[in-house]
C-alpha cells in the first residue's frame, strides 16, 4: 500500500471542479441579511417581550470601488435576484477553496524534475543567480565621478 497520494486522481478531481467551477452562475461579493428592528412606539407589537420587531428588512452589504455600500432589495424578484446572486457567490467561495486544497496536494505530490545535484528549471520572473551574462537586461554605465 503506497502513502503517497494519486496525482492521476488529485488531477483527475481538480478537472472536475473547474468543470463545476465553469457552471457558476452570476454572482456579486457580499452577505444578504435579514434585519429585524423596534419601531421604539411604547403601544407597538415591537415593544413587548421577546418580540424581534418589525421586518424582516433585507440588507445587501458588499464592497464596490474599494468601499462598503449598502443597499435594501425589495420582496420580490429583486429579493429572489440577490438570493441567487448570493448563493452563487457561496458556491464561488466554497468551490475556490476545494481548488486550493487539491492544487496544494497535487504540488505536493508532484516529484522533482531535477535529479541530484542538477539544477531545476528557473520560474519565469525570478531571478536567478550567476553571471551577468545570463541576465538577459544590463544595467546602463554610470559615468565616473567628475
Amino acid at each position: 500500500m503506497r502513502d503517497e497520494p494519486d496525482l492521476t486522481g488529485l488531477e483527475a478531481e481538480r478537472a472536475r471542479l473547474y468543470a463545476e467551477l465553469a457552471g457558476v452562475g452570476d454572482f456579486r461579493r457580499g452577505t444578504l441579511s435579514a434585519v429585524f428592528r423596534k419601531c421604539g412606539k411604547p403601544n407597538c407589537r415591537c415593544a413587548r417581550p421577546g418580540e424581534r420587531g418589525h421586518g424582516p428588512q433585507w440588507n445587501w452589504g458588499g464592497l464596490a470601488g474599494g468601499k462598503t455600500v449598502t443597499a435594501h432589495p425589495r420582496p420580490g424578484a429583486e429579493l429572489d435576484k440577490a438570493r441567487r446572486e448570493a448563493g452563487e457567490w457561496e458556491r464561488f467561495k466554497e468551490l475556490t477553496g476545494q481548488i486550493e486544497a487539491v492544487n496544494e496536494a497535487i504540488c505536493d505530490a508532484r516529484p522533482p524534475l531535477a535529479g541530484p545535484g542538477e539544477r531545476a528549471p528557473g520560474i519565469e520572473g525570478q531571478k536567478r543567480g550567476g553571471s551577468a551574462r545570463s541576465s538577459p537586461r544590463r544595467s546602463r554605465r554610470r559615468p565616473p565621478p567628475r
